[in-house]
């Protein structure tokens, strides 16, 4: 991922923070056929490896676990919202849009042994059923659970590069990030509030509270 200086996420906790927010991620795979990617929750286990190690499933159905070769990338994205010209009020700017994402790039370690498949189907229960008014817990001495894990892989990815980056105008004039913020805060739709709040935070306070 091109990532200039001045949109880089350095902190690894704030990386770390971000991938557990937005966990519904991508993992794209290269092999004989091509590219394959799909659409999956990935967890993050910080403490496994020096960057962290990353826990998911796939389908067994599904041919990507069989066909991965080399390093595999596991994209999680947030939120991003266009950004109009306009709204600099400034001559010689153009369109551009704002988004905060971060690639996650490590070898797919493949998991099929049912003690493994358990502890990854655990976790993952544990963290999204969290905060649920009636949590549903996964039984592993449930019978039924035997078969079903019959149709899925597991795999583990330690993190051997993580890039995190944050493109929030940054590169812009303060005023000119505070007339975005403000046209940002104006629109409806959930991904421009969610901008306008990351631009906002790295602003120093005013006396207009923006």
């Amino acid at each position: 991922m091109y990532v200039p200086a001045s949109f880089k996420i350095a902190d690894a906790a704030e990386v770390h923070g971000f991938m557990r927010r937005h966990s519904f991620a991508t993992l794209v795979t290269q092999g004989g056929g091509g590219m394959t990617a799909t659409h999956l929750p990935i967890l993050l286990d910080a403490d496994a490896g020096p960057r962290g190690t990353l826990l998911g499933h796939v389908a067994r159905a599904n041919p990507q676990w069989k066909t991965a070769e080399g390093e595999a990338l596991v994209i999680f994205a947030g939120p991003h919202a266009y950004i109009s010209p306009s709204w600099y009020e400034t001559p010689g700017t153009v369109p551009t849009w704002n988004y905060v994402a971060v690639h996650a790039y490590g070898a797919l370690q493949l998991v099929e042994d049912s003690g493994s498949l358990h502890d990854i189907l655990t976790r993952m229960v544990s963290v999204y059923e969290r905060g649920m008014p009636e949590p549903w817990s996964y039984d592993v001495a449930d019978p039924d659970l035997d078969g079903m894990l019959k149709a899925i892989v597991g795999f583990r990815i330690e993190i051997t590069r993580l890039e995190g980056k944050a493109k929030l105008n940054q590169n812009h004039p303060e005023e000119r990030r505070r007339k975005v913020v403000r046209a940002l805060e104006s629109r409806p739709d959930e991904d421009s509030q969610a901008i306008a709040g990351l631009m906002a935070a790295t602003l120093k306070p005013s006396a207009d509270g923006v």
